[in-house]
């Protein structure tokens, strides 16, 4: 089936301060309907502001959104109706068990009674809730309540769908299971804007990425064409002790056919269009009495092109991680 390339999602120009703080700086993109658009980088680059001047919970300082081709900036309830929202933290009502606040959702965008509850148990099922349906939301697990909060978002089937940080936080079977409901509703035809500090969920479920570091998008691009540049290369990474400044230069004079990295404190990155031969390199080190605690292969991926292009080291991204928690990566 052929895609319709026209834009689910335009944004021209948009800017958004907090006192002092410039949040968003001056960001223009679009997304074609039936795509999934990822918008990624590290926490406070701008990216829940953004979802939010797009779903009418924050007001924009300049800029202008259309979303179905309905001009919303001046008024961001105008296409309400194509919209699902799932923001990063739960808006559902603990005193409600798990249907009723689907239910009541469903009640918000007009469904009929027998058409809301039929659809809050499928949604139930599918998110692996149905045992717990008639529990309040205020007992269940955080990863249960981030499942119904999503549930909540696409209870009225929208074409178009924000997801702020959607596995943040959850338990690796729930992350795996929410990764894979994005994907069915993607393969559907459902229109995605997904924002998320976790590299590999985006490398994974998305057909175009926009790296936003600062508040402004630094590269937009098909994950396909990010990727390009590290296909077919060859990365070894060395631990090392008993290393001086200079180790990495001294490498790369020793052997011009390999690019050297320091990529961390006593850690050399080896790379070559051409399988590294490991063993030359530990006797080279050996030999200036630096000892050789670790040789990884390393496989190039999203991760890789992302500190190219922002400058923002691994190390970083993984201490987001930590701090956020839960299975994001997996």
């Amino acid at each position: 089936m052929k895609r319709d390339n026209s834009p689910a999602l335009e944004v021209a120009h948009l800017t958004k301060r907090y006192g002092e703080v410039l949040a968003v700086d001056d960001i223009s993109f679009r997304v074609n309907k039936g795509e999934l658009f990822g918008f990624l980088g590290p926490n406070g680059a701008g990216k829940t502001t953004t979802i939010n001047m797009l779903t009418g919970l924050a007001r924009l300082d300049t800029g202008t959104i259309r979303i179905g081709g309905i001009e919303c900036t001046h008024n961001p309830k105008a296409a309400q109706h194509l919209i699902g929202v799932v923001p990063d933290e739960s808006n559902l009502y603990p005193e409600l068990t798990g249907f009723q606040n689907l239910c009541f959702c469903a009640a918000l965008y007009g469904m009929r009674k027998n058409e809301r509850q039929n659809r809050a148990r499928d949604l139930l099922n599918t998110f692996g809730l149905a045992d717990a349906s008639n529990r309040k939301f205020d007992g269940y697990s955080r990863g249960m309540k981030r499942k119904l909060t999503f549930a909540a978002g696409i209870i009225h089937q929208p074409p178009i769908l924000f997801l702020d940080e959607p596995t943040t936080g959850i338990d690796v079977a729930s992350a795996r299971q929410v990764r894979q409901i994005i994907a069915d509703l993607h393969r559907k035809g459902t229109t995605i804007f997904l924002t998320t500090h976790y590299i590999e969920e985006a490398e994974r479920l998305c057909e175009r990425i926009a790296f936003i570091v600062n508040g402004r998008i630094v590269r937009s691009d098909r994950t396909t064409d990010l990727l390009q540049p590290v296909r077919g290369k060859h990365v070894l990474l060395l631990s090392v002790s008993g290393a001086g400044e200079n180790m990495a230069d001294e490498m790369a004079s020793g052997f011009p056919q390999y690019q050297f990295q320091s990529s961390a404190p006593n850690q050399v990155r080896v790379e070559s269009t051409e399988t590294v031969n490991v063993g030359p390199l530990v006797r080279f080190l050996e030999e200036r009495k630096i000892q050789v605690t670790e040789a990884r292969r390393h496989i190039p991926s999203l991760e890789d092109v992302f500190v190219q292009i922002t400058g923002i080291g691994s190390d970083f991204m993984q201490k987001e991680k930590e701090k956020a928690g839960g299975g994001g990566n997996q």
